[in-house]
């Protein structure tokens, strides 16, 4: 008889580990394909520091090959799942089509960025949600500094040096904080730029404050450290109109800046919505077994899916790496029950806390409801990253090693252009090609 095949939509968190953990389960007897845009599975908390020189983007890339051997990798973005077929599209990088059959199927396809009807947004602006956009951004950002100093204008330079983050959540709170950093000491390499006023750094959100899904404290904490290194945190402002000149705020204000990072959240792939299934918040709808009703062969996980959360009646799992990761490890043992290994059992987790990177020594973190900030939440920080990390561990800490002792290198590698990381592209991984 022909081995099962299980077919796992996506290689984020989820995707990760529901593969991770079924081979581990299966041992050869089921044939697992893992569809994804790229080759690896990007580990995305880190990508702040990658976009301001910290990291070098290989190191939050853990290879899907090399870890995953027991899985088959399609390399392709799924268009569409033809539910009584029991089949996927896929378009691979360069273009071409084809179908794989699947006996189980597993959508982690994740998220992507979330639009708002902002006027000149989608033109100017930039999100921040994959490997091309930090890197576009950490050589946008040196090109600004470059531009800046050699400009004989004072508006231009000022322009220049001024960058406005908004959505003052996880990843635009991380953005603001390393790169005002990351500016500050390219600013100190351009003499000319040294007796001007420093890099310009404004996090907006209509929020009542900074990191409004966290604890207070762990707010406060952000809030005192972006302050104290000058970081404009503007609350209850968003932007009305973004130009090219600069961007038009909701308090009447009018920013000259070059430079609008769009960190305002995410929502699951557009492929949920074409399944034509039941979805809630835009997640599709499942039990509390990660199945999707009247189709016990789909399951579903991460930000695609609406999990009830068990230890909260009547509301579904926030979308964040931790509940993923847990809800693919639980899909991976429901899908080797549902072959008679094993016996399926509801997801619940509860939250064991969250760290949040202020660059430097700074940090704020509630492990397991422990309130803490300062050197020693860094420490748990970057701790609770190397164990979460799949792979790549030993050269991310000897970055980190050497971005403690070494000046950063800044230079412009101009691998990504602007307009191959447009706003609206649903896979950021996969830059846009362009044919003439």
């Amino acid at each position: 008889m022909s081995r099962p095949r299980i077919v796992i939509i996506g290689a984020g968190f989820a995707g990760y580990q529901t593969a991770r953990t079924l081979a581990r389960l299966a041992r050869g007897a089921a044939e697992i394909v893992l569809v994804n845009p790229t080759d690896y599975f990007l580990y995305v908390p880190l990508l702040p520091e990658v976009a301001t020189g910290i990291l070098e983007p290989r190191r939050v890339s853990v290879s899907l090959v090399g870890t995953l051997p027991e899985a088959r990798l399609v390399l392709g973005t799924a268009d569409w799942v033809d539910l009584d077929r029991r089949r996927v599209g896929v378009t691979d990088p360069e273009g071409s089509h084809l179908e794989v059959g699947y006996d189980r199927l597993v959508l982690a396809a994740g998220s992507v960025n979330k639009l708002l009807p902002v006027p000149g947004v989608t033109e100017h602006a930039h999100g921040f949600r994959g490997m091309p956009e930090a890197l576009y951004l950490r050589d946008h950002i040196t090109r600004q500094i470059e531009l800046a100093g050699a400009s004989d204008d004072a508006q231009e330079r000022a322009a220049r040096c001024t960058f406005v983050v908004v959505g003052a959540g996880y990843t635009g709170t991380e953005v603001a904080a390393n790169g005002k950093l990351f500016t500050d000491e390219l600013a100190r390499q351009h003499p000319e730029l040294r007796l001007q006023e420093p890099p310009r750094w404004l996090l907006l959100d209509v929020a009542p404050r900074v990191l409004p899904e966290l604890a207070e404290h762990m707010s406060e904490t952000a809030t005192r450290v972006l302050t104290g290194r000058g970081v404009e945190v503007g609350t209850g402002t968003s932007v009305e109109e973004a130009t090219k000149e600069g961007v038009h705020l909701t308090d009447g204000r009018f920013v000259p800046s070059r430079t609008l990072v769009w960190c305002v959240g995410v929502r699951p792939d557009p492929l949920v919505e074409d399944l034509g299934l039941p979805t809630e918040r835009g997640r599709l709808v499942v039990d509390e077994y990660l199945t999707v009703p009247g189709h016990p062969e789909v399951f579903a996980c991460g930000d695609a899916a609406a999990v009830p959360d068990l230890t909260k009646p009547g509301k579904i799992t926030p979308m964040t790496a931790q509940h993923a990761a847990r809800q693919g490890k639980r899909a991976a043992h429901n899908i080797a029950a549902s072959f008679g290994h094993g016996e399926r059992r509801p997801y619940e987790h509860r939250d064991l806390g969250f760290v949040v990177d202020l660059g430097g020594f700074k940090a704020a973190a509630n492990p397991l409801g422990v309130a803490m900030s300062g050197p020693l939440a860094k420490t748990v920080t970057r701790g609770y990253h190397l164990m979460a990390m799949p792979g790549n561990r030993v050269r991310v800490g000897a970055d980190w090693l050497l971005d403690a002792v070494l000046p950063r290198q800044a230079v412009q590698l101009g691998l990504v252009r602007s307009d191959a990381v447009p706003l609206e592209n649903a896979a950021p991984e996969t830059p846009v090609l362009r044919r003439s």
